[in-house]
C-alpha cells in the first residue's frame, strides 16, 4: 500500500514532512515591523543563520535574524538528518587551500571534518536541545572498488587516532549490522551522528533568543543597504546594523549582481514509512544512519518512533519530482526486501545549494556585508562549522575565513538557465564513471 498519510497535518507553512509532524514545539516569532538597531543583522533562519546567531550572541553581540518563512523552513529542516565527517569538495579544498596553508592543509581539512560534530554535541548539551541525537553510521560499499575508498579513509582514521571510532566491515560484517544483502562491505563510524534536524534548528533558535537575539519570521528581505551603516529592508520594517550576514543559501534572490551563477538548486527527495514496530530493530538493530559510496547515493536511518526515513535520487534539473514515493519505493525494497509494500506516510523534497567545485562559499559583498552559502548536500555539520568561522570573522578573527574566501569559484553565465543543465550533465558524467570504477 502506498498511501500518503493526511491524518497528521504538519505545521502550517512547513513542508509536509515527518519532521514537521513531529516537532517538539512550533515557532511563533513576530514579523518585523518598524525599525530595529543591532550589531549584526542575519538574513536567513536556517542552520547557517541560526548557528551564527548563537555564536555571536554567546560573544555578547546584539543580533537580529530575519526569515522569509519560518525558522528551519528550507533545507535545514528537510534533510536526511545525518551528521558525518564527509566534506563535499574536500579534494578541491586541498588543492586550492594549499596555496594558503602549505603543508598544513591536510591537518586543517581533517580537523574541519569533525568540528561540526563538536559544536552540535556541545550545543545540544549546553542548551538542553531535544533532537533525537544518536551516534553510529555506516558508509557502505556496493562493489569492490568502493572498498578501496573506504579502506583509505579507514587507514587515515587510524593514523589520526580514531581507532576506537572506526571499524572496516566485510559483507558478513555489514549483515550483522543491517538486514540487507545489498552491500559487500562498509566503514562503521561511531563518531558520526544522526538527529532530527528541524528540532535542532528550532532548539538553537530558542538558545539564540535566550541570549538576547531577536528573531523575525514572515519577514522577506527586499534590499540590503550598503554603506558605513548597512541596513536590511523588509516588507514591514528595517534593521540598522554595524554588519550584515546573508545566509539564505539557495533560497534567496538577493545581490544577484555578485552572487548570480555561483550556487544552484538540486532537489533531493525523502520519504518516511509508517512505524515498523519490531521490524525496525530487525532491519537496523544498531540504529545506524547509512549512506552508500555512489555519486548519486541512497541514505537512510530510523526515526525515534521506528520509521524508516529514506532519501536519494537527487534531481539536478532544479525542479521537484512529482512522485517522490514512487521513485524511492524500489530503492527501499531493493535495500530491504522485507519492506515490500510498506506504507509510506510522508514524502517531501529538499532543495540543496550546489556549488560547482563543492567548496562552501564565504565572502564579502561590501566592507561590512558578508555572505556564506553552498554546502552541496553536507549541510548539517558544515553549516555549524561555517557559523563559527563567520562569527569569528565578524568579530575580527579572519584566519579561517580568509582560507575559504581565497578559494576561486566558477561563476556560470546566465545563472540557473545554464548552471542547472551543467550540473545535470556533470552528474550524468559521474554516473557513467561510476559504472566503470
Amino acid at each position: 500500500m502506498n498511501a500518503i498519510n493526511q491524518a497528521v497535518k504538519p505545521a502550517a507553512e512547513r513542508a509536509p514532512s515527518y519532521y514537521s509532524a513531529s516537532l517538539n514545539f512550533e515557532t511563533d516569532y513576530p514579523t518585523l515591523q518598524g525599525s530595529v538597531t543591532v550589531d549584526v543583522a542575519i538574513i536567513g533562519g536556517g542552520f547557517t543563520g541560526i548557528a551564527t546567531a548563537v555564536e555571536l550572541a554567546e560573544r555578547g553581540l546584539k543580533v537580529a535574524v530575519v526569515e522569509t518563512n519560518k525558522v528551519g523552513w528550507g533545507a535545514s529542516g528537510r534533510n536526511g538528518g545525518q551528521v558525518t565527517g564527509s566534506l563535499s569538495g574536500d579534494e578541491a579544498m586541498r588543492k586550492q587551500m594549499r596555496n594558503t596553508l602549505g603543508d598544513e592543509v591536510d591537518d586543517f581539512i581533517w580537523h574541519l571534518r569533525w568540528r561540526g560534530h563538536e559544536i552540535i554535541k556541545n550545543r545540544v548539551t549546553k542548551y538542553g536541545i531535544d533532537c533525537d541525537l544518536k551516534h553510529g553510521h555506516l558508509h557502505t560499499a556496493m562493489k569492490a572498488s568502493h572498498m578501496d575508498e573506504l579502506k583509505a579513509t579507514y587507514d587515515e582514521a587510524l593514523r589520526r587516532g580514531m581507532g576506537e571510532d572506526v571499524t572496516l566491515l566485510d559483507a558478513a560484517g555489514v549483515r550483522a549490522q543491517l538486514s540487507s544483502d545489498l552491500y559487500c562491505g562498509a566503514l562503521k563510524n561511531t563518531r558520526n551522528m544522526h538527529l532530527h534536524p528541524l528540532n535542532l534548528c528550532i532548539g538553537e533558535a530558542k538558545a539564540a533568543e535566550s541570549l538576547g537575539a531577536l528573531i523575525f519570521e514572515h519577514s522577506e528581505v527586499l534590499d540590503i543597504v550598503h554603506g558605513p551603516r548597512p541596513a536590511v529592508v523588509t516588507t514591514g520594517g528595517r534593521i540598522e546594523a554595524k554588519q550584515v550576514l546573508l545566509a539564505g543559501d539557495v533560497y534567496h534572490k538577493l545581490e544577484r549582481r555578485k552572487l548570480k551563477g555561483l550556487i544552484f538548486p538540486a532537489m533531493g527527495g525523502i520519504v518516511t514509512t509508517a512505524p515498523l514496530g519490531d521490524l525496525a530493530k530487525e532491519i537496523n538493530p544498531q540504529d545506524l544512519a547509512v549512506y552508500d559510496c555512489r555519486f548519486v547515493l541512497d541514505y537512510y536511518r530510523l526515526t525515534a518512533d521506528g520509521r524508516l526515513l529514506f532519501g536519494g535520487g537527487c534531481n539536478y534539473s532544479g525542479r521537484d519530482s512529482r512522485d517522490i514515493a514512487g521513485e524511492l519505493r524500489p530503492c527501499i525494497e531493493r535495500t530491504f526486501p522485507q519492506l515490500k509494500g510498506v506504507q509510506i506516510d510522508y514524502q517531501w523534497s529538499c532543495a540543496m545549494g550546489i556549488v560547482m567545485n563543492r567548496i562552501p562559499q564565504l565572502g564579502k559583498l561590501s566592507s561590512n556585508v558578508w555572505y556564506c552559502q553552498g554546502y552541496s548536500g553536507h549541510g548539517i555539520a558544515t553549516t555549524h562549522i561555517m557559523g563559527e568561522i563567520m562569527a569569528k570573522a565578524i568579530t575580527g578573527d579572519l584566519e579561517q575565513y580568509d582560507t575559504f574566501a581565497a578559494c576561486r569559484h566558477i561563476k556560470v553565465p546566465l545563472g540557473d538557465q545554464l548552471g542547472n543543465p551543467m550540473l545535470a550533465a556533470g552528474m550524468w558524467y559521474y554516473q557513467m564513471l561510476e559504472k566503470l570504477r
